[in-house]
């Protein structure tokens, strides 16, 4: 029976057994609550006042298991960096359970740095607190910003001490909440155990779970592949429409559900790189800005192999219908992209999108702030005088020759909400979580209080953190992020 505190109702665990461990969390000397998110934990069912109790506390930190949670470790595999590893898992998570939202979504709740697993890999399956503010942030951030996501519903510090390459730091414990944690790299892990059994069921599972609109169709299983391609093209669409690098593509960091999962080394790009890259682990850009739709192809093309059994009998055929699926994907991705960079510059919808890959290029050559220039611009679109985005470019009279381009094909007067609705006034700068981050360590989170409820809003123009939309001073520049791990 579920505690009516939190009111389970788990899927996954029903699944055989070889789809996860069971595992429950570490416990932790000193639990303590750093934030919830209430609006979340509403919308999931569940009392806020409770979970910020002394009690709710507990089950954060994973010192208590709540009635109706079922602990387990998820399975899976995946490609790092192109590199496969056939066992991956929940190294340093534990899935409490699910719920169904107040929607009818169901949700998975599941704990980052709740301690060792079976899957943990002489790793100490602890979280510092560095990385646990990081991910509360941006995966808030990219909610806010409309972007598919996990999200966060609580931090807890855990009185601890983890110890990593800089030294001993802070433990805490991440809440996070996903539509669920089913990765391409689950696929792999069976498929690559030749476990026909295993993948047919995990598909079943998610197409009942995610795209069951796939049931009705004759080849139910090749339309659930045809729905995922799309999902990744949408998604990775948003994130470079604005300006975010997620920073590990892995096959295991590529949610099926669609959802941006894994907030690693990722960040959002200050001054204007195609190759821009921010992960101090990705010293070849693979996951750079611009490489991401390929990559995108490339994880889908490992998920395609997956499900050759399950299309059709005949290899040939199913790898034939499979890549003309995958081949999709270069299309909607476009169409994506072109639709969010034309509302990003007030451009009609037959423009055919030339203006937008000088503009670029412009960007690139004097090394502009990505979200600073749309962020002008669209105060240019909205009356305020040109020499507010001038004065970003060190070109004058190519920006000129540009911005007098713009000005003919744009039609900033009919589409200034939708340029609004595109370009947020505020990111979470990667200088402004780094500063949250080690004033959390030296015991002080209300930057990090302040850049959550800024950041709530990224599309409104609030004097009360204007401060927040300053791009780096020389010596604020953040040139590399880290995993967590």
């Amino acid at each position: 029976m579920s505690d009516p505190n939190i009111p389970f109702d788990n899927s996954y665990a029903k699944l055989p057994e070889r789809f996860y461990f069971k595992q429950k969390p570490a416990q932790v000397p000193a639990p303590g609550l750093i934030k919830i998110n209430e609006d979340l934990a509403r919308s999931l069912g569940i009392d806020s006042n409770w979970l910020g109790s002394p009690e709710g506390t507990a089950v954060l930190a994973g010192n208590q298991i709540p009635a109706g949670a079922e602990p387990l470790a998820q399975a899976y595999a995946g490609h790092q960096f192109g590199g496969w590893s056939p066992q991956l898992g929940d190294g340093r998570a534990i899935l409490l359970g699910e719920v169904v939202d107040t929607a009818g979504v169901r949700r998975d709740i599941q704990l980052k740095g709740s301690g060792q697993t079976a899957f943990s890999r002489r790793g100490d399956g602890k979280a510092a607190l560095g990385p646990v503010l990081r991910e509360y942030i941006l995966s808030e951030a990219m909610y806010a910003l409309g972007v598919p996501t996990t999200r966060a519903l609580a931090a807890v510090i855990t009185g601890e001490t983890v110890l990593r390459q800089d030294g001993p730091l802070a433990g805490a414990i991440f809440s996070r909440v996903a539509a669920s944690h089913i990765r391409v790299g689950t696929f792999q892990y069976f498929y690559a155990q030749n476990d026909a059994d295993a993948v047919r069921e995990l598909a079943d599972y998610t197409i009942a779970r995610h795209y069951p609109e796939a049931l009705d169709e004759e080849e139910p299983y090749l339309h659930f592949f045809k729905l995922a391609v799309e999902a990744q093209a949408d998604l990775i669409a948003h994130w470079m429409s604005l300006g975010f690098i997620h920073g590990v593509m892995n096959t295991d960091n590529t949610a099926i559900s669609g959802e941006t999962i894994d907030y690693g080394p990722c960040a959002f790009m200050d001054v204007f790189h195609p190759q821009c890259v921010f992960s101090s682990i990705d010293s070849g850009a693979r996951y750079a800005w611009g490489n991401q739709p390929n990559i995108g192809v490339w994880n889908l093309s490992r998920f395609a192999e997956t499900l050759v059994s399950l299309v059709s009998e005949d290899s040939a055929v199913a790898i034939e219908k499979l890549e003309k699926e995958l081949a999709g994907f270069s299309k909607r991705f476009s169409d994506q992209y072109l639709s969010r960079f034309l509302a990003k510059f007030a451009l009609p919808p037959e423009n055919d999108g030339a203006l937008i890959k000088s503009a670029l290029g412009l960007l690139a050559e004097c090394e502009v702030d990505f979200t600073l220039f749309f962020r002008r611009l669209t105060m240019v679109a909205g009356g305020q005088d040109r020499t507010v985005v001038e004065e970003l470019f060190d070109h004058k009279a190519k920006f000129g020759k540009w911005f007098n381009q713009w000005k003919v094909e744009a039609a900033p007067a009919d589409r200034l909400d939708a340029m609004k609705a595109a370009n947020p006034v505020l990111i979470p700068r990667n200088h402004r979580v780094e500063q949250a981050i080690q004033s959390g360590y030296a015991g002080d989170f209300s930057l990090f209080h302040r850049l959550n409820e800024a950041l709530q809003h990224p599309f409104k123009e609030r004097e009360e953190f204007a401060d927040l939309e300053s791009p780096p001073s020389p010596e604020e520049v953040v040139r590399e992020t880290f995993c967590g791990t």
